[in-house]
């Protein structure tokens, strides 16, 4: 294949709504602490019978019925993930379990919130090398699982959702609408977002992240636009991790998309990890907020003090 696409993407959240207000008779907050210093007013919380997968699995179906697609269609499965609490099956092939998808490579992919555009990224260079013909790519993960509900600095971040792509080869001689990655890590900084500990538990260095991702990740997002033969000004959107709305708006300006459309969804999501590129993603599409062929900038960073990042045609 000389290139690939995304065909079609959707997302899925559970139905339970946890306000600033909710918290405030958890722990010591209130909703002006908690907006004030990340922007989230709401976030989706997950029940005991919601499991990743079943997340996972809602936002795959979605998707492949927004491309026209059934599961036989698909023959590799990449789930990007940190929240799976068993290690084998793995989230993929319960995912292809529940969507009854025959016999599909099934992969999950750690690399907490990066995980997507990781994830995105493989299938990317898997589909063009020939190794699969469709592939689903999901960000699912239920943060609510792993958080400490009495530390106040912590528990207001986090939601629980999932989002997911279909990724499929291009026709001869049609522009690719996958853009070449570019990616890495700081891993002598890895310990600035951990997931660890039995029980696990998220934590965080909340200043060295971010001063590290409004400082350090402009350049490399603009590389990401180089390499997809882009000026920063040329794109119609900007989908970074969903991580904190005084992180998001100061990336983005710096990155210089001063015509793009910046997806805000953590206002109303929370922080779900490899969920949020792509469940922020696929609510622009459905809100008609970037139109079929727009250029969009998919940028993660976060757990590991890992990044990547491309450019990606709207489905």
């Amino acid at each position: 294949m000389n290139g690939t696409r995304i065909a079609a993407v959707g997302h899925y959240q559970p139905a339970k709504v946890l306000t600033n207000e909710d918290l405030a008779g958890l722990v010591d907050t209130s909703d002006e602490w908690i907006t004030s210093r990340v922007g989230i007013r709401t976030r989706r919380i997950a029940g005991p019978d919601e499991p990743v997968d079943e997340l996972a699995g809602h936002a795959a179906a979605k998707a492949l019925a927004a491309a026209g697609l059934t599961p036989a269609d698909i023959d590799l499965v990449l789930v990007a993930t940190s929240t799976a609490v068993d290690r084998s099956p793995n989230m993929a092939a319960r995912v292809a379990a529940r969507l009854g998808i025959p016999s599909p490579a099934a992969m999950d992919v750690n690399v907490v919130c990066a995980g997507f555009t990781h994830a995105l990224a493989t299938a990317d260079h898997t589909v063009r090398a020939g190794a699969a013909t469709r592939a689903l790519v999901i960000g699912a993960d239920k943060m609510s699982d792993v958080t400490d509900w009495t530390d106040r600095t912590t528990c207001v971040l986090v939601g629980d959702g999932a989002g997911a792509a279909v990724v499929e080869g291009v026709a001869a001689g049609e522009t690719p609408g996958i853009g070449p990655v570019l990616w890495g890590s700081v891993p002598e900084m890895g310990n600035a977002v951990r997931i660890e500990g039995q029980p696990a538990r998220f934590a965080q260095e909340g200043q060295s992240v971010y001063r590290w991702a409004t400082t350090q990740l402009p350049p490399i997002a603009r590389r990401a636009c180089e390499r997809a033969g882009l000026e920063p000004a040329d794109l119609a959107a900007v989908v970074l991790h969903q991580a904190n709305l005084r992180i998001i708006e100061p990336l983005a300006m710096k990155i210089g998309a001063v015509n793009a459309v910046v997806a805000r969804d953590v206002i109303e999501s929370g922080n779900t990890s490899a969920a949020s590129i792509p469940l922020a993603f696929s609510k622009l599409v459905e809100q008609g907020a970037i139109a079929k062929g727009d250029p969009v900038l998919l940028f993660g960073f976060g757990g590991n003090l890992s990044y990547a990042g491309q450019v990606v045609r709207c489905p």
